[in-house]
């Protein structure tokens, strides 16, 4: 019980700043929605955008592990992102990505480097997007998606943590083995989930009402 618990206690880490972004977020997201029909934009994809960040940046604070050195095994948090990108595409894809690393990097920061902020947050978290690539299969996208953070966050590993690796042993190997275990189980947790028929078809649905 006491583990479930702690699961869960992760939420209070957010700061009022971030609460009061994420509702800007959403306020935003409902004003597009109301004057969508209205303007002369797009605004399904905003809207959509909007919504997945916010959904993924709670489920990022579902932990069932935390890294010291920053990362997360958690709820899926990726999975709206995903789904953001198979349903948009991987321009858009990435553009929410960057937007949700940014997020990321003002709530919960770990910064040794600017490079290593650019790897971490901003083209990792971006990478999310290349599930877009993958149009007919949400599954293969994550796993698409997983393995461009994973990389991002590799060489961030190699080039900028290798100090943390246990004596002796290869910094490309630690970095390997850690951002295997946190992204990687990230990952294959929202794989899973993608491959519930239920999911899938709800995803389906989303995407035939919103193009």
């Amino acid at each position: 019980m006491d583990y479930i618990i702690s699961i869960f206690e992760d939420l209070t880490e957010i700061t009022p700043t971030t609460i009061a972004v994420v509702i800007a977020v959403l306020a935003v997201v409902g004003f597009l929605a109301v004057i969508g029909p209205k303007a002369h934009f797009n605004t399904k994809s905003v809207v959509y955008g909007g919504l997945c960040i916010a959904v993924a940046f709670i489920l990022s604070y579902i932990r069932f592990y935390h890294w010291p050195q920053g990362g997360s095994i958690t709820l899926a948090s990726m999975l709206p992102m995903f789904v953001y990108a198979y349903i948009f595409g991987p321009a858009a894809g990435i553009a929410a990505g960057v937007a949700y690393g940014l997020l990321q990097l003002i709530q919960d920061p770990f910064i040794v480097h600017p490079v290593q902020v650019l790897l971490d947050y901003i083209i990792a978290f971006g990478a999310l997007g290349l599930a877009g690539y993958c149009r007919n299969n949400i599954s293969l996208g994550v796993l698409l998606g997983g393995f461009g953070r994973f990389m991002a966050s590799f060489l961030s590993g190699v080039i900028f943590f290798a100090s943390y690796a246990p004596e002796g042993m290869n910094p490309i190997w630690y970095s390997m083995l850690v951002n295997g275990m946190v992204i990687g189980t990230d990952t294959a947790i929202c794989f899973v989930i993608s491959l519930i028929p239920q999911v899938s078809s709800m995803i389906e649905r989303l995407r035939s009402n919103a193009i």
